[in-house]
């Protein structure tokens, strides 16, 4: 059965829908934790949030801080620019989904949590930052930062980043809380450990439907420029869907990005919620 669904304060409605109930197992474990754990940030809630456009609008920051990507410089305040974000790997799909983006010179940001993933695919972390990808938090555990004290928030972060900075050589300053629920106390923390929060603009809702062409049609029906697109690797319809999102976005003119680049020359601010 879902768990209710929580209202969140915000100053804008955004298409969101839950960004990962489960952790990958098997079988009919996998049917029942996604079932249980769909659950949607749907309309009408209200969450303050800054559009990348208003973070480039701001004076720029330092050379170091607006440091691109190995697949080029791009001007996001000229380019129609998109942004592609995966959470919950990395995952027994990824190194296909690399091979993707390599073929097709795409940077993506990835949202990555520790149990499970991480801790068993420590070479695709490597990998991701290597290939010029953004690697940035999505806790350790999957737990629900609102409901958690502050003490279990620092933990799930902490500890993701720990690892993640031990892998790349390199702190995430960038996370997305699970499910997109965040507060007071979650920004406070966050702040204090140098964290953007991240939320999107597009959701598939790949966690309901193995439908591959299904998610890329979700994705390209609303998809607008400064999108913020959400996906998640784990799940077996995705990655096969995501040469098609890539080609057809390209034709339409967008250029992909790293979630830094799309806010460059500006940059996320700690404590602060980015969409």
């Amino acid at each position: 059965m879902p768990f209710p669904t929580k209202k969140i304060p915000t100053t804008k409605t955004a298409r969101t829908g839950n960004p990962l109930g489960a952790i990958r197992t098997t079988g009919a474990a996998v049917t029942a934790a996604v079932a249980a754990l769909t659950l949607a940030l749907t309309g009408c809630t209200r969450l303050e949030t800054t559009a990348p456009s208003t973070v480039r609008a701001e004076p720029a920051v330092t050379a170091a801080a607006t440091e691109a990507a190995r697949f080029g410089t791009v001007d996001c305040r000229v380019a129609k620019c998109v942004a592609l974000t995966f959470d919950a790997g990395p995952s027994e799909n990824s190194a296909r989904l690399l091979d993707i983006l390599k073929e097709r010179q795409v940077p993506a940001t990835f949202f990555l949590l520790g149990a499970r993933h991480i801790e068993k695919y420590p070479e695709l972390v490597r990998r991701m930052a290597a290939e010029g990808h953004e690697v940035a938090s999505h806790t350790w555990d999957h737990k629900i930062l609102t409901d958690l004290p502050p003490d279990g928030i620092r933990d799930e972060l902490e500890r993701t980043d720990r690892e993640i900075e031990r892998l790349t050589g390199r702190r995430p300053t960038l996370m997305r809380p699970p499910q997109g629920r965040t507060d007071a106390t979650v920004h406070r923390i966050c702040r204090e450990l140098g964290l953007a929060e991240v939320l999107w603009t597009v959701t598939a809702k790949d966690y309901t439907t193995e439908d591959s062409d299904l998610i890329r049609r979700r994705v390209l029906d609303r998809t607008e420029r400064d999108g913020i697109i959400l996906l998640h690797d784990i799940y077996a319809g995705t990655v096969p869907a995501v040469p098609g999102i890539v080609d057809a976005l390209k034709e339409r003119g967008y250029v992909f990005v790293t979630v830094p680049q799309l806010l460059a020359p500006g940059r996320a601010e700690p404590g602060k919620v980015y969409r």
